[in-house]
């Protein structure tokens, strides 16, 4: 009997010992070692990958989109639509953000896809006016309206075939933080007459701003907007 009260204390001293060993080791000096090798070697990425404007302030990060829209008329109403302010560059759409219902204390904004086919809505095959509403070819025929609309400018029309895809579909997550310089190229006149700057200015600032691939093969060349807006700002008040 002695022998196996014994025996159950030191099992018990042995697995308590563990535990004691196992909770320093995984609970505080793991983290910690993680933690100091992420600020020391990347800092910038560890702490959120942080935009500053020219005056310090945290403004965004480079990995999350954000909307630049007009104030709402009615900031109660929900069903308002969204309107562009034309002077800033626009990011690619959002439409498969979902609405919080859960707490509606908050206004987040939940990430995610429309989880829609490529052919959504499409009539013989073809996104066009026809489609039903609701559908992505009818999101898309209405982003690219809009696109041609908002860019068009006395002295420089839009043509259909000039709009990027990224200019009509949103991307995986709703967030994308980029567009491409094709998109970016095609609001270069409607800032420039937007905040009264020469176009050449515009397109040198979009040009800086444009990121190649990814060692040279992965990816897409791509122009973060919030970065670009930033640097417009900028220039708007130089």
């Amino acid at each position: 009997m002695n022998n196996s009260v014994g025996n159950a204390a030191r099992l018990l001293g042995a697995g308590l010992r563990a535990l004691l060993v196992l909770t320093v080791i995984c609970g505080v000096i793991y983290p910690l070692a993680v933690t100091g090798i992420a600020q020391a070697l990347f800092n910038d990425k560890a702490n959120g990958s942080e935009i500053k404007d020219r005056s310090g302030q945290v403004v965004g990060s480079s990995l999350v989109g954000q909307t630049y829209n007009l104030p709402k008329n009615d900031p109660n109403d929900a069903e308002e639509a969204a309107r562009p302010d034309l002077k800033w560059f626009q990011p690619r759409p959002s439409n498969g953000l979902g609405s919080n219902s859960v707490n509606t204390q908050y206004a987040l904004i939940l990430s995610g896809a429309t989880n829609r086919s490529a052919d959504n809505g499409a009539v013989n095959g073809q996104c066009t006016k026809d489609a039903e509403e609701g559908t992505l070819c009818a999101q898309v025929v209405a982003a690219k309206e809009a696109v041609i609309a908002d860019n068009s400018t006395a002295g420089h029309q839009v043509k259909p075939q000039d709009v990027p895809a990224d200019a009509v579909t949103s991307s995986g997550s709703g967030l994308d933080p980029n567009i491409s310089p094709e998109y970016a190229q095609l609001q270069v006149h409607r800032v420039a007459e937007q905040n009264k700057l020469d176009v050449k200015q515009v397109e040198k600032l979009v040009a800086d701003h444009t990121t190649g691939r990814t060692l040279g093969f992965m990816g897409e060349p791509r122009v973060n907007v919030l970065e670009l807006n930033i640097a417009l700002k900028a220039l708007s008040k130089s």
